[in-house]
């Protein structure tokens, strides 16, 4: 019984790993990138200053968002740091009569939007998505609807476990296996090292797989919500409590210095302040409300403060959040990362390298296993010709498609429309391309191709750095710019692990068959018919 319960494990292992694997695939690949998201979103604007004085660009934001939307519903300005480029102010316009308050110009609008750099002006920089890119990318994916894409990668989050627990099942060596590696062995080395990667960070991937459908819980279990509440806004309003709000009176004041707010917040929160939202601003009704920044602590459910806007008076506090609330907000601050420091960010941006290793060689041993068995290994099935195609497409066409997006960013015309959606559309149209060649030629002939031109353009880019911009490596060393020049050299690794995989692939020969000889000795024992 036991044996048989194991075998019905490794069936559940296999399948729910392989069924959604490239969509995981897709997910670490795309998280992974996104716990240097801040420091992308620097890199891709190699135009934009290290900020060094965070109140300065504060002040910068105050005076031009009073200049450029005075009569404003609301103004939303994030806290700069040292990490981040700036700060991307937005600002949400009064809305017409019967327009529902806060809907018109939130997010993602240039006419409502801009950046003002370290020196507390609007950055004249390229527009780009940065590593906000790959962070939206990892839970709603691309040209195609939110709800459709986060259902899609909730639903792989869930396979995602069930292959992990099972595995952890299936293989009673595993912790054993982890210290054997085999290599030109085929199946058992494509084995090893998928024990290899999943046990060196299995706590890690438990850990992000659990809480990023925590992080979807609403959506993929929103029972409790529709069994205890009637009312949207009443949900948000147990979860995300906020200062009363107060009415425009249309009298004219001018509002407090904004710093002076901030620096009395942080001292109130024992930590630093994160964003900055003004309702009302130039009204006598304005209210300043500060949230503490989510690099202070664990949950992502952070205090907030709110000020009278004229006179700086504290009026609103908020309450302690609720035992499930703060579990929720810990589940959701140990996915994001965000209270890590560098060495935290760098452990989870390792963690996250295992976990891709793991679901890429996982889709590979299915091959590789599944070919040894084949009746005639050159003349295989159409299921095994499509998991070999698309591991080809997305395992070796992502990451072409990533760095084509990152020379995109460097190459397109700073004062082309619409710039940061052709980046992504550069990423998208050279994985079309990819996939279009994995289906036409043969992978043996695909593979090395794909990662030596991969690792080339990823060499080749910190190159171009230094000699067409001042951002290059060794001049963010001379500045002590740890962050640009760490992605730099992350960057330049990287490429040359994919040429060393181009070179491997390349040169591999697959093992021998060694059935047949066992069959022949099997033959031989056997006794001859008399005569």
């Amino acid at each position: 019984m036991r044996k048989g319960f194991r075998q019905s494990q490794a069936f559940l292992h296999t399948w729910s790993g392989l069924l959604l694997g490239w969509i995981l695939f897709l997910v670490f690949v795309a998280g992974t990138i996104a716990f240097w998201r801040e420091g992308l979103n620097r890199w891709m604007r190699p135009e934009i200053a290290r900020v060094e004085q965070p109140m300065r660009v504060l002040a910068g934001s105050q005076a031009f968002l009073a200049r450029k939307a005075p009569d404003a519903k609301s103004w939303i300005i994030p806290v700069a740091t040292e990490r981040s480029p700036g700060a991307q102010v937005f600002w949400v316009p009064q809305p017409k009569p019967g327009e529902e308050h806060g809907r018109r110009g939130r997010r993602g609008r240039g006419d409502t939007q801009a950046l003002i750099g370290a020196d507390g002006q609007v950055a004249q920089a390229r527009e780009t998505r940065g590593g906000d890119f790959f962070y939206r990318f990892h839970f709603d994916l691309h040209y195609m609807p939110v709800i459709w894409a986060r259902w899609l990668v909730g639903f792989a989050t869930m396979m995602m476990l069930v292959a992990i627990v099972s595995g952890i099942v299936t293989h009673k060596k595993i912790f054993k296996d982890f210290f054997t590696l085999r290599r030109a062995k085929g199946q058992r080395s494509w084995l090893d090292g998928h024990n290899a990667t999943a046990v060196l960070a299995l706590p890690f991937h438990l850990m992000i797989t659990y809480t990023g459908l925590v992080t979807l819980m609403t959506l993929l279990m929103p029972w409790a919500v529709v069994a205890n509440y009637t009312d949207q806004n009443t949900v948000f309003a147990a979860l995300f409590p906020t200062a009363n709000v107060v009415e425009r009176t249309g009298r004219p004041a001018p509002l407090i210095d904004l710093r002076r707010i901030a620096t009395d917040a942080e001292r109130r929160l024992g930590a630093p302040a994160s964003f900055i939202e003004v309702s009302d601003p130039g009204d006598a009704a304005a209210r300043i409300t500060i949230s503490q920044s989510a690099h202070s602590m664990l949950s992502s459910r952070t205090p907030r403060l709110t000020y009278d806007g004229v006179t700086g008076r504290l009026v609103w506090r908020s309450p302690p959040p609720g035992a499930a609330a703060e579990t929720a907000g810990a589940m959701v601050g140990l996915h994001a990362g965000r209270f890590a420091g560098n060495g935290g960010r760098w452990l989870y941006f390792l963690c996250g390298i295992a976990g891709t290793l793991m679901v890429a060689s996982g889709l590979v041993l299915w091959t590789v296993k599944r070919r040894e068995r084949l009746p005639d290994p050159t003349r295989p099935h159409f299921g095994f010709r499509l998991v070999e195609r698309l591991n080809v497409a997305v395992i070796g066409g992502f990451p072409l498609g990533i760095a084509c997006f990152f020379w995109a960013n460097r190459l397109l015309p700073v004062t082309l429309g619409e710039r940061a959606d052709w980046e992504i559309n550069v990423l998208l149209i050279a994985w079309a391309i990819v996939a279009v060649t994995a289906f036409v030629v043969r992978p043996a002939r695909v593979w090395p191709a794909l990662f030596a031109l991969t690792g080339v353009l990823l060499v080749a880019l910190p190159v171009y750095d230094v000699v067409a911009t001042d951002r290059g490596l060794f001049a963010s060393l001379a500045i002590g710019d740890m962050m640009i020049a760490s992605i730099d050299a992350a960057i330049s690794v990287f490429g040359i692990a994919f040429l060393l995989l181009a070179r491997r692939v390349a040169h591999h020969r697959p093992v021998a068959k060694r059935v047949r000889r066992a069959r022949t000795a099997t033959a031989s024992r056997v006794p001859e018919p008399a005569e």
